[in-house]
């Protein structure tokens, strides 16, 4: 087990050593991080799945390919290139493509090791780092720090969300400020509780300065 890890973080490194947009190597080591303590706390789940799962879950994220149909191909042939049995390519595979928020139009979760993949990659999305990752994804997408002329976007479908007219500060309101109440496992609750204050927070003090309060 430990051999495949080790390839996988390689395999990771490659594939994402470069990124700038939010979703590099440590964002997915974080969430590894994130994920087996989750599961360790909660003394469940299959924890070579969880890490597994965890390392690989933006390969194929439709953000960072083509399409997610280039993207599962990619984690598809890695998946075969290492010794893994067809029931754990699956079960990597089913909990990565249920992960994605999609506009608040989510994937029902069914296993363990699903809701602790989603919760930890959630909670790197929230919290000071999940503020960095909004600005360094929103530059790199293009997008203003805001503008107080958009509304604020609800009951999106999933081309909306993706390909909508939107700014960071937006992203605050039609997604991260969403994650906490999202949390599935008992862990993830406690752990979202301090890093959405942080949210909180900072939106406060933003439209302080934005305003010219002194």
């Amino acid at each position: 087990m430990e051999e495949i890890i080790k390839k996988t973080e390689q395999f990771i490194k490659k594939e994402l050593g470069e990124d700038t947009s939010g979703h590099d190597y440590y964002h997915v080591n974080r969430v590894r991080k994130l994920a087996l303590h989750i599961a360790k706390n909660e003394a469940n789940g299959d924890l070579f799945i969880i890490e597994m799962a965890a390392l690989l879950h933006d390969i194929p994220d439709e953000k960072l390919n083509t399409d997610i149909h280039e993207g599962m191909i990619k984690l598809q042939s890695f998946l075969a290139s290492i010794q893994l049995t067809d029931v754990q390519s699956k079960q990597i595979i089913n909990i990565i493509s249920k992960l994605s928020f999609r506009g608040g139009n989510e994937a029902e979760l069914t296993t363990f090791e699903e809701k602790v993949v989603r919760d930890a990659d959630r909670l790197d999305a929230i919290g000071a780092m999940g503020i960095a990752r909004v600005f360094a994804y929103g530059g790199k997408k293009g997008q203003p720090i805001y503008d107080p002329d958009i509304a604020v976007r609800e009951n999106m479908t999933v081309e909306q969300y993706r390909k909508g007219k939107s700014s960071s500060i937006h992203h605050f309101y039609e997604k991260l400020l969403l994650l906490k109440n999202r949390m599935h496992t008992e862990t993830g609750k406690k752990l979202a509780e301090e890093r959405h204050q942080w949210i909180e927070n900072f939106l406060k003090q933003f439209f302080k300065e934005w305003n010219g309060d002194i």
